[in-house]
């Protein structure tokens, strides 16, 4: 029911000397929805967590994960699940919460085992906390609503914070989505790096056969991932994060790190990418 996988950090200079195959095994998160199964990814940048559980109509419950060498997942942690399917329900602390496909829970240090039932696709994120916030429901109608980028740059997108100080208070997990509008596939324009958190995406609401091309890597020696349905991608405090796609599709960025400021990152101008 249970699988964990850990993912080592990864220095900027190992990583320009990597092949595809490489790259893609370091960095890109795959595998993570199957059926009956919660399948983590424990990273060593900022100790993120970032995984899938799917119930399909039955409970899975995550509780001890012996990566964390404490009693329950959450005893110094906390989390943040988004639905990417359709109707299921969440577990914990004693409180239950039915989660349309879209939205956002948070759950606050010490919550306990979590169940999660029906037939959602939950996306989970997880880091280490120092401070229980109470647990929260956040639905689309109650994010933040940030329009950015235009048509003439095919950037033009909505990006909808959840896990923010704009929204609720957490330890150092944010996180939202952005999907992008018809015609438009540069999701972040210009990139960017933040070296004072990771980052990590998850693509979704993608056709089968499309995919987003993903740049990472630094400005001046960067690197790219072609990137399918419900994969995503670790990206380094070193690494820029931007990306355009095939068709329609929207990515959940969650990042973890010394604050809580989304707007603490240094632009990198196209012309400044190598």
């Amino acid at each position: 029911m249970l699988t964990v996988e850990t993912r080592q950090a990864v220095h900027p200079e190992h990583a320009k000397a990597m092949n595809t195959a490489e790259l893609r095994r370091h960095f890109l998160a795959s595998d993570m929805f199957r059926e009956g199964e919660i399948r983590l990814i424990y990273t060593h940048y900022d100790r993120f967590v970032m995984g899938g559980a799917v119930p399909a109509g039955a409970s899975l419950v995550l509780d001890q994960v012996a990566e964390t060498k404490t009693p329950s997942f959450l005893d110094r942690r906390e989390m943040g699940i988004v639905n990417v399917g359709d109707t299921g329900t969440v577990e914990a602390g004693g409180e239950s919460w039915t989660l349309e496909r879209g939205d956002v829970l948070y759950l606050g240090m010490g919550a306990g085992a979590v169940t999660f039932s029906g037939q959602g696709r939950f996306y989970i994120t997880s880091c280490p906390a120092h401070h229980a916030y109470p647990s929260k429901l956040v639905r689309l109608a109650d994010s933040k609503e940030v329009k950015l980028g235009a048509a003439e740059t095919s950037n033009k997108r909505t990006i909808n914070q959840f896990i923010h100080p704009l929204v609720m208070e957490s330890c150092q997990l944010i996180l939202g989505y952005t999907t992008l509008e018809d015609g438009s596939v540069w999701n972040t324009i210009p990139s960017h790096i933040h070296d004072r958190r990771m980052e990590a995406y998850l693509y979704f609401g993608m056709e089968p056969q499309s995919r987003v091309l993903h740049l990472m890597g630094e400005p001046q020696e960067t690197r790219h991932l072609f990137i399918g349905n419900e994969q995503g991608a670790i990206s380094p405090p070193w690494s820029i994060h931007s990306g355009a796609g095939i068709g329609s599709y929207t990515f959940i960025w969650a990042m973890a790190g010394d604050n809580v400021d989304y707007t603490d990152m240094d632009f990198i101008q196209p012309e400044d990418l190598r």
